[in-house]
């Protein structure tokens, strides 16, 4: 969607009769749970006139749309990737081996560990799956703490404007929830185990052995970190640009 018709949008949604007036109050009011922004919306934001057509949204309206929009992407896009093959079996946000073990994966392979790094590699994105359901309280109180002029900018940002708000309110308090996340997560799924063999077994591969020197549980965090966010940015660029994806009423009025 053109930044130029989302901008518009916000001061100009037609309804065509009083009719459709009337199922709109209702859908809004079954969208919006506060009374007094209802009040304000329906009383003062749309008028009919004479000709039977109305005004536009107001503006307090579809910010309280764009906040519905960002709590839904976002508990999807969480929800995908913390299932079984969520990291793993997406080409987009899978855990690569990290640069030193890449580099040597293939002499690793022929040296009979091909097996180990293979494994290594699939405890990593399993861990990252374990985790990743611990984004879903701080990505929603993000989107509900966000004031009024971030809502608008998002609004009419680039498609992943949210996406680059939710990078920076949150990664920090990310990263420290997901560490120790990670760090668990890896032990449980056997990451931490298939590295160390790995790596003991390459001290006895002449020139190999030094390369395999990783801090785990921070590369995994961070490439979890990155994956949360591409697929964050993913689901908000659908809200604005997919019909399919806007899944409740005000959504399809905000975003129409």
């Amino acid at each position: 969607m053109k930044r130029s018709y989302l901008i518009a949008s916000m001061f100009a949604v037609s309804i065509s009769s009083a009719t459709a007036y009337a199922g709109w109050a209702d859908m809004l009011k079954e969208a919006v749970q506060d009374e007094e922004v209802q009040k304000k919306v329906l009383d003062t934001a749309v008028g009919t006139s004479t000709t039977g057509k109305t005004t536009s949204l107001s503006t307090e309206t579809v910010i309280n749309g764009l906040k519905e929009a960002l709590e839904v992407g976002s508990r999807r896009a969480i929800e995908e990737i913390s299932q079984p093959g969520g990291y793993l079996d997406n080409q987009d946000i899978r855990i690569p081996l990290p640069d030193g073990i890449n580099k040597v994966a293939s002499l690793l392979k022929k040296y009979g560990l091909e097996s180990q790094v293979n494994e290594f590699e699939e405890s990593m994105n399993r861990a990252a799956e374990k985790a990743a359901p611990q984004a879903t309280e701080l990505i929603v109180s993000a989107v509900k703490e966000m004031s009024f002029d971030d809502a608008k900018k998002i609004y009419s940002g680039s498609d992943d404007a949210a996406t680059q708000y939710f990078k920076e309110k949150t990664s920090g308090k990310l990263r420290e929830l997901f560490q120790p996340t990670v760090q668990e997560s890896l032990g449980q799924v056997g990451a931490t185990r298939y590295y160390n063999d790995l790596a003991s077994e390459a001290k006895e591969i002449p020139f190999v052995g030094d390369k395999v020197n990783v801090d785990l549980d921070n590369y995994v965090t961070e490439e979890a970190l990155n994956g949360l966010f591409t697929m964050l940015a993913v689901e908000e660029k659908k809200i604005r640009e997919n019909p399919a994806a806007r899944t409740t009423d005000l959504l399809k009025q905000v975003f129409q």
